[in-house]
């Protein structure tokens, strides 16, 4: 209820109306209250002509004062950050509210005891600042209950003016789970002192002693001046601590509005995407997911391994996990026995490629969804070896299909990438030969066959930004390819929601095109997350252009001119029409395609270009380049507005 009234901007009005009501009751129990106390606290020995005067004044005093509070602001200031310019104004209001009350008794009546006035002005004045003070009254006397029972025992660093900032918020924020335990500044004149109650105990020499003492499990370095070596210095030893280290950032983002103080937290993939979270309907999922039997491919990877989170936690009556990688497969395995002690588990040392074992998974299990995420996919690498990206992602997912539709699978759904549409790498031109697999499959199957098409995942497996992370780590340089790179990105945990999503829709044959939001340039992504890492572009890390990789380039393509678009009741969710191919040409080429890649023959990208006719080695139309580059940038505007509007969210 609260909540709703503060999201419809109706909480500050009831507020108001609230503090109205106080006040009247403050202003007449402060009259009779003074009345009563100037006789000796017996309510029969007040003068009759005394208690006739104080209830014919009590309406227009009533009102006089409430006209002098609106005057000086006593309803519009924010009282959880009220300081001494509001503690005068109320002084001033009820000394002149009091002079008028007391003038007005004493001229309309004239004979009136004196002693009243005093009385009335100062239990007047305690019982309006007592209003308005109250929450931070409560705030100070029960701070652990206002946060909550799990609360985090803080160690401040710096006795500043960002210290005191910081200290002041997270006494009064009811969103800040903190309770402050100490305060550590090198400056000896500050030692043995008190900022908002709390002792600043010593200097950093006292930090890992303290950090014991008072079981501290988080620090909060709020100097924000504070040189890369003082830092540097810093971070050093309070990671010789348990505390989890944040860092306040400059005090100029404050004002300018970048950051706030209930947002300070350790720096997170999707600060990076610049929008708000994805969000799907989750129902739709529980309702084709749950009691079914689900297979996970490439389980142990970073888009396996969340699919598999995400299946677990929507009631599947079995899930199995297939991976060649044990090492990866256990972590996940540990983890979901862990938090889902109640799901029946099964996890499975195999390779895709190997069509007896997949035969008799299938065979065995008989799972109602296949989720097909095994995949070698990083460009670089598979263009040095493009023969093994064609045995694992193309073959092993013919035999993945192939055994879906024999032991009748209700669904497979292939995780596919933007970097199948018009291929300039023998990842891209695989997987984009595995949709066409799965498109011909569809056809003469009652398993209803699709691919969800994608781009970059934010902190997947070999992606930038573990990478960028590392690299600033290690103190530098930040490496990337071009100065024009751009890129679409979304979190492993949006994909995977979206990819459960299309699962849903799907008829069969389509290929899912999930909405990526708007294009990001790498070099922005790294600068930002230079700066959000708590360094200078430039002067603390540097950024390296190392040039285009083997098979990369300048932009990816969500979908193929020609596909189309068509939209679903999730509006990040499209279908792309299907293209019309040569089935049996295609299996014609699919069988002298194995033999290459078998037969480890050097001129394999070849058999996949006549394949994929739209995949191209190398980028050679450098016109073509440049025009869809282009078009990328006018979605947005041009690319200095496209930076301009990127660096708000950073």
């Amino acid at each position: 209820m609260l909540s709703r009234l503060i999201r419809d901007g109706k909480f500050s009005t009831l507020f108001r109306v609230l503090l109205v009501i106080a006040d009247i009751l403050c202003i007449n129990i402060s009259s009779y209250l003074a009345l009563l106390i100037r006789f000796e606290l017996k309510w029969s020995s007040i003068e009759a002509e005394c208690l006739m005067a104080v209830n014919r004044m009590c309406l227009f005093n009533t009102i006089v004062t409430l006209l002098l509070f609106l005057v000086f602001r006593l309803y519009h200031s924010l009282w959880r950050y009220a300081s001494i310019k509001e503690i005068v104004n109320i002084l001033i209001a009820c000394f002149i509210a009091a002079g008028i009350h007391i003038s007005s008794l004493f001229v309309c009546y004239r004979y009136f005891t004196k002693s009243y006035v005093i009385v009335y002005l100062m239990l007047l004045i305690v019982s309006v600042i007592a209003v308005r003070f109250s929450y931070r009254l409560s705030r100070h006397l029960f701070g652990t209950y206002a946060h909550g029972g799990a609360t985090r025992n803080t160690m401040i660093i710096g006795a500043g003016q960002a210290g005191n900032m910081v200290i002041n918020e997270i006494v009064l924020s009811s969103k800040l789970d903190a309770r402050i335990k100490c305060i550590i500044d090198d400056d000896p004149s500050k030692h043995n002192t008190y900022v908002h109650g709390i002792k600043v105990i010593g200097g950093r020499e006292c930090i890992i002693e303290a950090a014991k003492n008072y079981n501290i499990n988080e620090i909060i370095i709020a100097i924000p001046s504070a040189g890369k070596k003082t830092l540097s210095e810093l971070i050093d030893i309070c990671r010789q601590t348990e505390g989890q280290l944040k860092i306040l950032p400059g005090v100029y983002q404050f004002v300018n509005g970048e950051a706030t103080l209930e947002k300070l937290r350790n720096v997170e993939i999707e600060d990076l995407l610049g929008r708000e979270p994805v969000k799907v309907d989750i129902e739709s999922i529980i309702n084709y997911v749950s009691g079914k039997v689900v297979l996970v491919t490439g389980g142990g990877g970073s888009i396996g391994s969340e699919l598999c989170r995400q299946i677990a936690a929507h009631n599947p009556s079995k899930l199995i996990i297939v991976d060649i990688y044990e090492n990866s497969v256990y972590d996940i395995q540990n983890e979901l026995r862990r938090k889902f002690p109640e799901l029946e588990l099964v996890v499975l040392i195999a390779s895709v490629r190997n069509t007896e074992r997949m035969n008799s998974i299938f065979a065995k299990y008989r799972p109602n969804i296949v989720y097909h995420a095994a995949a070698h996919k990083h460009v670089p690498l598979m263009e040095d070896s493009p023969n093994e990206a064609i045995k694992n992602n193309v073959f092993g997912t013919y035999k993945t299909a192939h055994a879906a539709s024999k032991y009748g699978v209700e669904k497979f759904v292939l995780i596919s990438t933007d970097k199948a549409v018009n291929p300039t790498n023998i990842m891209g031109a695989s997987k984009r030969i595995c949709e066409m697999i799965l498109q011909s499959f569809d056809k003469h199957s009652k398993t209803e066959f699709v691919a969800v098409r994608f781009g970059n995942v934010l902190g997947s497996n070999g992606s930038v930004i573990p990478l960028f992370r590392k690299q600033i780590e290690n103190g530098g340089p930040v490496t990337v390819t071009h100065p024009d790179i751009i890129r679409y990105f979304m979190t492993i945990e949006e994909a995977v929601s979206l990819v459960l999503q299309a699962g849903a829709y799907a008829k069969g044959g389509e290929i899912f095109v999930l909405d990526m939001g708007e294009p990001v340039k790498i070099i922005d992504l790294a600068k930002n997350l230079i700066r959000l890492s708590g360094y200078k572009v430039g002067e603390d890390i540097e950024i390296e252009i190392t040039g285009l990789r083997p098979g990369e380039k300048l932009y990816e393509e969500m979908l193929m001119r020609e596909e189309g678009l068509q939209k679903t009741a999730n509006s990040l969710i499209y279908i792309g029409k299907p293209l019309e191919f040569d089935e049996k040409e295609l299996f014609e080429q699919l069988d002298r395609l194995y033999e290459y890649a078998y037969n480890e023959s050097d001129d394999i990208k070849s058999v996949v270009e006549q394949i994929v006719t739209t995949y191209k080695e190398k980028e050679t139309d450098k016109k073509r380049d440049d025009d869809i580059l282009s078009s990328q940038f006018e979605e947005i505007g041009d690319r200095e507005n496209f930076s301009r509007k990127l660096s708000r969210f950073f």
